[in-house]
């Protein structure tokens, strides 16, 4: 498989085409991505298929998208994110 270059909170990383967002990160060695409101705790891949808001990320400026399920595209641009984007 090809490889493909993204961003994360303004640093480049690469990762295996094909990958979600998901594995992406965790290829890089990131583990969390977002933070809840209350206590800013770390959250970032928990259940793995969508059911539940710890993965939450916003990606090419767009909010709460599930890293879980979304396939990173070449040339992404992921950021982190405290809260729930809709709920805050």
């Amino acid at each position: 498989m090809s490889e493909i270059r993204f961003t994360f909170d303004g640093i480049e990383m690469r990762t295996t085409a094909g990958s979600t967002v998901a594995a992406a990160l965790i290829s890089n060695g990131v583990m969390a991505w977002r933070s809840t409101r209350h206590n800013a705790a770390p959250r970032g891949l928990y259940c793995g298929i969508g059911q539940c808001f710890d993965c939450l990320i916003t990606i090419n400026d767009k909010a709460d998208i599930r890293a879980c399920l979304d396939v990173i595209q070449d040339g992404d641009a992921l950021s982190s994110q405290a809260g729930v984007r809709d709920e805050d």
